[in-house]
């Protein structure tokens, strides 16, 4: 990839990809992060992750401080991702080549694809059910659905913010009045034997499943937001935007997720578009069709944040090894084919789909926690943010080479050692087994592979990276005059 930066922002479709953002195209606001990032996680997949406390037994008021703690703790790490993307002017992944060499980047770029196109995958799913598709015309509509995708995408950043700010609105409104009636309603209307409250109470495991859960959830957003952020101006305060961007994706998670767990315990075999749609009709006649429309139109807006998302890391993975020139014309061929791959995978995957979501949801868990660790130990306590942006944006004769073994051992260590404590439906690690299907595994992935990397950087070679931070230094410098 070329690291001139000099082209000028023009037209309507964004020109930036995997380069540097010149400080000269560096615009928008802070608070602006809060609202996208609340839109962006109010989506019904968010909702179904609070289904899983009450499958499991857990009773509404666990499952609602379970998933609290949960979305909590994972947001935490997602947020300070933030503060990378004005200091460095990079989406959030390519990033990822000064802890692990900008071809050693493609292990957990690969890990990265795998979660957009899933998400892709199960957005797609969902807004075909919320239009009322049968499932024998899922293959005009899931084309069609993904092709809008993807024209949002291709325009970029700037209509992607938009479309999220705008939209904060009509959720809030739409929901405040499905949730504020679903705890009125429900803490009043006698119990079906059938439903989960009925039989709902403690349980270590289902408690812990479902924190893991709604942290890896969140966590999973830590591959996304420098490609947000990497616009503002490079003086953003950072308490700000951390503050803006926690609270926006935590907000949503926990209110989302909670009315899920509501939902879930009331109403037996409960799904995000049948039962919102009837819960909406119990207020007035229509409403629940109001709101799954609006939900869709969220579903719709965020596949196009994670269409981007896949391009941008693709490009950037594809680069690493031959050098990838950010033109409109290759976001156009990438986001093709990430929307290829998507539908391939949706048509292929069982209607029921929800013991793969929460398998999907763990797994995001165990691929992300290792590199989120190693990059924000490495910006915040190795680097403290000092970079050398041309050796990462062009990747021959970089200071970072090509396989870092420093970053890649701390994520490999991270990764095996969490495989005991794996709780999947799939497979189940010994230590996972012996606490009854409880998931610490997170805890143990953050710990090993921070304090690994931190260990693994206390004797690299600095003297290098400084010259090579000096002269990307003098090409900040031209772009300030």
């Amino acid at each position: 990839m070329s690291s001139d930066t000099s082209t000028p922002r023009t037209g309507v479709i964004e020109t930036r990809s995997i380069d540097v953002v010149p400080l000269a195209e560096r615009h928008g606001k802070v608070w602006h992060q809060g609202p996208f990032w609340f839109t962006g996680n109010f989506v019904l997949t968010t909702m179904v992750v609070g289904f899983t406390g009450p499958s499991l037994g857990l009773s509404v008021w666990w499952t609602v401080l379970a998933v609290v703690l949960g979305a909590g703790f994972g947001t935490f790490f997602m947020a300070f991702h933030a503060n990378q993307g004005p200091t460095m002017g990079l989406a959030q992944m390519i990033q990822s080549r000064a802890q692990f060499g900008s071809r050693g980047a493609v292990v957990p770029f690969i890990a990265t694809v795998f979660v957009y196109i899933g998400f892709l995958v199960f957005d797609t799913i969902l807004v075909t059910q919320g239009i009322g598709v049968y499932s024998e015309a899922t293959w005009f509509w899931y084309p069609i659905i993904i092709a809008v995708s993807i024209v949002i995408a291709v325009v970029g950043h700037d209509l992607l913010h938009f479309i999220q700010r705008w939209l904060t609105y009509a959720l809030v409104a739409v929901f405040a009045i499905i949730t504020v009636f679903a705890i009125v309603h429900f803490s009043q209307a006698p119990i079906d034997p059938a439903a989960a409250v009925a039989t709902a109470g403690w349980s270590t495991s289902a408690f812990l499943i479902q924190f893991s859960l709604s942290a890896g959830y969140n966590i999973s957003y830590s591959v996304y937001v420098s490609d947000y952020t990497r616009y503002l101006p490079v003086n953003s305060s950072a308490p700000k935007l951390i503050s803006s961007v926690y609270a926006g994706a935590g907000l949503s998670a926990i209110w989302l997720m909670s009315l899920g767990a509501v939902l879930a315990s009331f109403i037996p075999g409960a799904d995000p578009i049948g039962t919102l749609r009837d819960v909406g009709d119990m207020i007035f006649p229509g409403f629940g069709t109001v709101a799954v429309l609006v939900s869709v139109l969220a579903l719709v807006s965020i596949m196009g944040v994670n269409a981007y998302g896949a391009m941008l890391t693709g490009a950037s993975a594809i680069d690493g090894f031959t050098p990838v020139k950010p033109t409109v014309k290759m976001r156009v061929i990438a986001l093709t084919i990430v929307g290829i791959i998507t539908l391939v995978i949706a048509l292929a995957i069982p209607e029921n789909y929800v013991d793969s979501f929460n398998s999907f949801v763990g797994l995001m868990l165990y691929f992300l926690v290792p590199w989120s660790a190693v990059n924000l130990v490495d910006f915040y306590l190795v680097r403290k943010g000092r970079y050398a942006l041309t050796d990462i944006a062009n990747p021959r004769g970089s200071v970072y080479g090509k396989w870092a073994w420093r970053g890649l051992a701390a994520y490999a260590l991270g990764f095996a050692a969490m495989i005991p404590f794996f709780s999947l439906s799939f497979f189940t690690g010994p230590v996972a087994k012996l606490l009854d299907g409880a998931d610490f595994a997170f805890a143990v992935g953050l710990i090993v592979s921070g304090v690994s990397y931190y260990l693994f950087s206390r004797g690299r070679d600095t003297a290098a990276e400084e010259r090579a931070i000096a002269r990307s230094e003098e090409v900040f410098g031209a772009w300030r005059r």
